[in-house]
């Protein structure tokens, strides 16, 4: 029983050590995908919280695996760690059954499961905790104070400091389709293999005062004058999977022309300053200018992609830049600091950098 113990113990402190993570690379991520849940539950004013309580969340998921890992104060992690899959159990089944949410975020962008994996790693996890559970009183830690306590302090830094760096230099993996490397039109377009959703025509009539639908391949034999038409429309037959990478991403210049395709277009190098909102500008101005006055040594285009174009224009000088609008949700899937630089050769990411590591983007341009 005693290895047994040990073998979940190591399987359950994995799995949640990895889960958090993955998670802390990219913590906006995941409180992007709690306002979504918070969104269908109609709990809007929760998403002034999400970051935070993302934060906490994936520090814990961390520290709860180590302490699962070393055994130490199993009575009081076994129920923590039981609260915790319950709910994360509920959170994969709603997902699952009410078809309202496409992907948990259980283990963020790098690695997307589909609810019902979501909900069947939960099921697992579920029945290894209760095991655990119910021997919390076996398992006895092998380190002797104060190890473990400083083996879980340092965990609790690290996890912590990992999630402050992201959230001001970008997350150390970049798992979104705009990664360095990517090209954008490319991810636009559906993945190679898929099916996309089949159509078929249906047609409805009125016939004695009775509406009759019907479409091209079930005809009535007796259709005639006496049918009298009131509608035509598509029927979805068959559901596919033909969702590009990038869903929804459009640039529209200030006449309301969508210009994504002329900007992605260009034949020499340009910058994309992809900027969610002004609220914060003044933090992020000096490396701003900097990187323009660099762009105009190199003869580059910058183009400022924004959702807030008209506070665009009071703030910045539109003789040297271009100000597109871009939707908000695609804005702050594309960039997760504020602002966010993109060195661009035709529609490839050559380079992408969060303002604060404006010295190195401007080395890149310069090459």
């Amino acid at each position: 029983m005693k290895t047994l113990l040990t073998l979940i113990r190591w399987i359950v402190g994995l799995l949640f050590i990895f889960s958090g993570l993955v998670k802390a690379n990219d913590p906006l991520g995941l409180s992007y995908k709690m306002q979504e849940f918070f969104e269908v539950w109609g709990w809007q004013w929760l998403n002034n919280y999400a970051l935070a309580l993302s934060i906490v969340m994936n520090v814990f998921e961390v520290l709860a695996g180590v302490a699962v890992i070393v055994g130490w104060r199993m009575r009081l992690f076994s129920w923590l760690l039981l609260l915790l899959i319950v709910f994360f159990t509920f959170l994969t089944g709603y997902a699952l059954l009410s078809g309202k949410i496409k992907t948990c975020g259980c283990f963020g962008d790098c690695l997307p499961l589909t609810p019902l994996q979501s909900f069947l790693k939960d099921l697992l996890l579920t029945l290894l905790i209760v095991i655990l559970f119910i021997n919390r009183n076996r398992i006895k830690s092998a380190l002797r104070t104060p190890v473990p306590q400083v083996l879980l302090l340092a965990v609790l830094v690290g996890a912590a400091g990992m999630q402050a760096y992201a959230l001001q230099h970008l997350p150390f993996v970049d798992c979104l389709p705009y990664k360095k490397g990517n090209n954008i039109l490319q991810q636009m377009e559906p993945p190679a293999g898929s099916v996309i959703d089949s159509f078929a025509i249906t047609f409805k009539y009125k016939k004695n005062g009775k509406e009759i639908e019907f479409d091209q391949a079930n005809m009535p034999a007796d259709l005639d004058s006496t049918y009298e038409y009131v509608d035509r429309y598509d029927k979805l037959v068959r559901k596919g999977n033909a969702v590009p990478p990038i869903e929804d991403f459009a640039m529209t210049a200030h006449s309301g022309f969508d210009t994504t395709h002329e900007i992605l277009g260009q034949q020499r190098k340009y910058v994309l300053v992809f900027v969610q909102h002004f609220n914060t500008w003044n933090k992020s101005e000096a490396a701003y200018k900097a990187m323009l006055q660099t762009a105009q040594a190199q003869r580059m285009p910058v183009i400022v992609v924004t959702p807030a174009a008209s506070t665009a224009v009071q703030l910045l000088d539109t003789t040297k830049v271009a100000i597109v609008t871009c939707d908000a949700t695609v804005v702050k899937t594309a960039a997760r600091v504020v602002p966010t630089f993109f060195l661009m050769s035709q529609a490839n990411v050559l380079e992408k950098n969060s303002y604060r590591d404006v010295a190195g983007f401007v080395d890149a341009m310069k090459k």
